[in-house]
């Protein structure tokens, strides 16, 4: 298997090297396929020997792009997304664009029946006049033989069998054993060589039509030309995908407008002023107008209801309030002591550190969840040390607060184990959803593989049906051959026998019958030698045997014989040589007369 594939990517590369026609974007097994197809029909079966024939025949590689692109395409190929494009994207197109050009693009069009297509639905929306004016279909495929049929614009009444009759009266001409399409409607629609996987884009683009192409590609190339074809587009765009063809992993890009019908609209994106301007941080919210603190006291705030404190520059205890004192246990005497003097200084958290720090750094500072014990009571605080600031912005002191979180905390636990809880079974979930979406991409390729194998059991019949008309018409062309020699034997006086180069019986005609009582059926393949007729075979054999080694001229001689009604006769038999039409002797053909 290593050998094989290591011998098909130097095939690949040498197709790419020599012929600029890059095939790793598509898929492995229908590439394969399609190789290994057109190897078989030149008489190989092996990677290497057929990059050695392409270098000795580079004829072939137009057979070798025929067979791997394949060009399986028809007029309103599915009839009911080409009626939700009449009758909704189209005009939403024409509502949006107003007088501007309007542009198509069909990438992969193969021989023009997609193109044209598009071109009769606008007609018959917009009006030929303003086709005619507005317009501009392009259609590119990377086939130059696909593309020259498309230029041409000249289809067979069977590959027009799906245009409804009263369009395809009114757009195609009749011309050269087909039909042709209009002249004056043609001009709109520009055909062009470009390969969809590495050539840039066509630009200001409003509807992109791409049936059954990107199926054939690498889920990588795929995303690659998606993306090539979101730029493509305009912001009101409209792409009209094949059925079998999905964008279900790259909602980002476009978004469905039906997913039935395979048409999708171009997702919006951020400019990159948008996106530059949410990297830049909001600018810090003002802090509120300062209130005028005439001193410690009276920044302190005796009835809140959180603990606070408040300590000056002395590291003394100025103020302390009501939930300050019944928490801490404080009196009236501690107010004014040194705050490294009391417990609290360094229980529930070390104060005189975080002090310093909203001093050096005159901002909040904060600390959460300190944990406070009390005999089997636990409480947990966040505390937040601020300096506080004079009228003139000078420092004077801290404030202190001790704010009880021990509710949110408890709430907290159990939210963590209901969130452990709930993580668990996301995860599960994700999982799952991880499994349906592999499931999901992998029924999707299996789709889009069984529709590629379906347009390659589409042309073979094409190719099939085409080697039928031709067996058909040589059957015709051999029984008319044969009803031509059978008037000529019929019409002989002589009996004809026409001998194989093993002297069976090839040909048997009815004075033969007449001579001998035997029907042609019944003598069909059977040797000369063994028939029972009354002809005495010792003085002929030997001038047929003669003839058949290649004796120039013809041999006659007389012998006797009984016929089938018993008298006996004489008989003239002459023997001559039946050739191939490359002079070799296939047989002897031998005529018998009466005297």
């Amino acid at each position: 298997m290593a050998d094989a594939t290591s011998s098909l990517d130097a095939l690949l590369e040498y197709i790419r090297t020599n012929r600029g026609f890059d095939l790793t974007g598509y898929k492995r097994p229908s590439l394969g396929r399609r190789i290994t197809k057109r190897m078989q029909a030149v008489g190989l079966d092996d990677h290497d020997d057929y990059l050695v024939y392409l270098e000795a025949h580079p004829e072939e590689f137009a057979e070798l792009f025929d067979t791997i692109l394949i060009n399986v395409t028809s007029f309103f190929r599915d009839p009911e997304a080409w009626e939700y494009v009449a009758a909704a994207v189209v005009p939403q197109i024409l509502r949006t664009s107003g007088t501007d050009e309007l542009r198509v693009w069909i990438p992969g069009c193969a021989s023009g029946q997609e193109a044209f297509t598009a071109a009769m639905v606008l007609c018959e929306t917009m009006g030929e006049s303003d086709f005619r004016a507005r317009v501009k279909i392009y259609a590119t495929d990377v086939d130059e033989d696909a593309l020259g049929r498309g230029r041409r614009a000249r289809y067979s009444e069977k590959e027009l069998e799906s245009v409804p009759d009263g369009l395809r009266d009114r757009y195609f001409e009749p011309g050269d054993g087909g039909r042709i399409f209009r002249a004056d409607l043609r001009r709109n629609v520009i055909f062009g060589r470009h390969d969809v996987i590495h050539d840039p884009p066509i630009s200001r683009i409003d509807l992109l039509i791409v049936r059954n192409t990107l199926m054939y590609f690498t889920a990588e190339t795929q995303a690659r030309v998606l993306a090539q074809l979101h730029f493509a587009l305009r912001e009101n765009g409209f792409l009209f995908l094949g059925k079998s063809e999905m964008l279900l992993s790259r909602s980002a890009l476009f978004a469905p407008v039906d997913l039935r019908q395979r048409v999708f609209a171009k997702a919006a994106t951020q400019r990159m002023r948008d996106r530059l301007l949410a990297l830049v941080p909001e600018a810090s919210a003002t802090s509120a107008e300062t209130t005028t603190l005439e001193t410690t006291h009276d920044a302190a705030i005796e009835g809140a209801m959180f603990a606070y404190l408040a300590v000056d520059l002395e590291w003394r205890i100025s103020f302390a309030n009501l939930q300050a004192r019944t928490l801490f246990g404080l009196s009236g005497s501690d107010v004014g002591r040194p705050i490294q003097d009391l417990g609290l200084s360094y229980r529930p958290a070390e104060l005189r550190s975080l002090i310093e720090r909203a001093l050096s750094e005159r901002h909040q500072v904060t600390v959460r969840d300190v944990e406070r014990r009390t005999g089997a009571d636990t409480r947990y605080f966040d505390v937040q040390v601020s300096p506080l600031l004079a009228r003139d912005g000078a420092v004077v002191g801290t404030g202190i607060t001790f704010v009880d979180v021990s509710r949110y905390r408890r709430l907290q636990e159990s939210l963590e184990d209901s969130k452990s809880r709930l993580e668990t079974a996301f995860e599960e979930l994700k999982s799952t959803a991880e499994e349906l979406e592999t499931t999901n991409e992998e029924l999707q390729s299996t789709n889009e593989e069984l529709e590629t194998m379906n347009e390659e059991l589409h042309s073979t019949n094409e190719e099939l049906e085409t080697i039928n008309d031709e067996l058909r018409q040589r059957t015709l062309d051999l029984d008319e051959v044969n009803a031509f020699l059978e008037s000529i034997l019929v019409s002989l006086h002589a009996g004809v026998v026409v001998l194989d180069d093993e002297l069976r019986v090839r040909a048997w005609n009815d004075q033969a019958v007449d001579l001998w009582g035997l029907r042609p059926e019944e003598v069909q393949g059977q040797h000369f030698v063994s028939l029972d007729i009354g002809l005495e075979l010792d003085g002929l054999l030997p001038m047929v045997r003669e003839t058949l080694a290649g004796e120039q001229g013809e041999r006659v001689t007389t012998v006797e014989a009984t016929n089938r009604r018993g008298p006996r006769i004489d008989l003239r038999v002459s023997c001559s040589q039946l050739l191939s039409p490359t002079d070799e002797i296939r047989g002897v053909i031998v005529l018998m007369e009466p005297v």
